[in-house]
């Protein structure tokens, strides 16, 4: 019964050493410049630098200064018309909208760009699943010259279920 005793009142003595050296290693991580916890840019309670969410408001990666979404994207410095050389974006905002890659050279699951490659894409050279262009090479396609499984083409078309708009249209 003593020795039962004795190993708990060690055991106590070890957590609250224990204790005592997590302060101390906070106060040393906070003295040299890297804090553990930081306030939430949301709501201001106290987080781990390392959290994908705050624990009481839930806001995404809370102690980055700014946050704009989850994903990928890179754009070029240079630009041609107003328009990024190359756009690249497989990123959704933080409320959950896609960020659609626009510019001479495009790539992204939704894009805009002379040339186009993606998944949903409007494009003058577009390679995509979905895509109005000029010149498609796709799933499912209208354009004015096209290679697509199903495709509405204007002078020339390619593929499995392509038609003519003329001739969707009643014309010669």
């Amino acid at each position: 019964m003593m020795s039962l005793k004795r190993d708990m009142m060690s055991l106590k003595i070890a957590g609250s050493d224990r204790e005592r050296a997590d302060l101390g290693c906070r106060r040393e991580s906070r003295a040299w410049g890297t804090a553990m916890l930081k306030p939430c840019r949301e709501c201001g309670r106290e987080t781990s630098e390392q959290a994908f969410a705050c624990p009481n408001c839930g806001a995404p990666f809370p102690t980055q200064t700014s946050w704009d979404g989850w994903g990928y994207e890179y754009k070029s410095r240079t630009t041609v018309a107003g328009w990024p050389l190359v756009h690249i974006s497989f990123k959704y905002r933080s409320s959950r909208t896609p960020v659609v890659a626009r510019g001479v050279v495009a790539i992204g699951q939704f894009a805009t760009g002379l040339i186009c490659i993606s998944q949903f894409g409007i494009g003058i050279l577009s390679v995509s699943q979905f895509t109005v262009a000029g010149f498609a090479l796709a799933q499912v396609a209208a354009a004015y010259s096209l290679v697509a499984q199903i495709g509405v083409y204007i002078a020339e078309g390619h593929g499995q279920l392509v038609f003519p708009v003329r001739r969707l249209l009643g014309l010669p």
